[in-house]
């Protein structure tokens, strides 16, 4: 016969562990207990949730808290610096897993790829190894790649080729050319509504 635990147990191990990090940090023999204490408690909950992911693959679902969460207690224990990559890669791990768990959830790869593009660009633009701009947009490019090939929707590949040109121009000497291509795009669509609202009327 199953017993259901006492909340209290949980709780109360919670209460003794936080205790016994304030204790070492009175003593100087830890620092910054706060972001350690919560950075356990978020690696529990991520392991509670990885937990239900893995045993119970119709919950798929729970990938996208538990990496979260995992993302969170990470950051917990490394420099401040990294916080925004390892945040967003998380929660990017969280739509991959929920991706290749079943392959009919193709719409997970967008976010994945969205979020795992923002994290390196977090990363890049940290140590100003480069230009963002250009690196975002080809991440995006990539990401609709990804959409086409592996989730097998071919309307994708035309905002990955759109974003993968707009990712060679950014951030050369041909970003003035984009600029005017866009007003001259804009012109252009302006013209044209014009020209068929007036046709209509007619």
């Amino acid at each position: 016969m199953n017993k259901k635990i006492d909340i209290r147990i949980p709780l109360g191990l919670v209460l003794i562990f936080a205790s016994i990090l304030g204790f070492l940090e009175l003593q100087g023999i830890l620092r910054n207990v706060s972001d350690l204490f919560w950075g356990v408690i978020f690696g529990i909950g991520a392991l509670v949730f990885l937990y239900i992911f893995f045993f119970h693959p119709h919950h798929w679902w729970a990938a996208i808290p538990g990496f979260v969460l995992a993302g969170i207690s990470a950051s917990a224990f490394l420099p401040e610096r990294w916080d925004g990559t390892i945040f967003l890669g998380g929660i990017s791990l969280g739509f991959w897993a929920v991706y290749f768990s079943g392959r009919e959830r193709w719409w997970a790869l967008i976010p994945a790829g969205v979020l795992l593009t923002l994290a390196f660009s977090s990363l890049v633009a940290q140590h100003g190894m480069a230009d963002t701009s250009g690196i975002f947009f080809l991440g995006i490019g990539l990401t609709f790649l990804i959409v086409a090939v592996l989730g097998k929707q071919s309307w994708a590949y035309i905002p990955s080729a759109i974003l993968l040109i707009v990712s060679l121009l950014v951030g050369t000497q041909m970003t003035e050319l984009l600029r005017l291509v866009w007003i001259g795009a804009l012109l252009l669509a302006g013209i044209l509504l014009i020209y068929q609202a007036l046709r209509k009327s007619a």
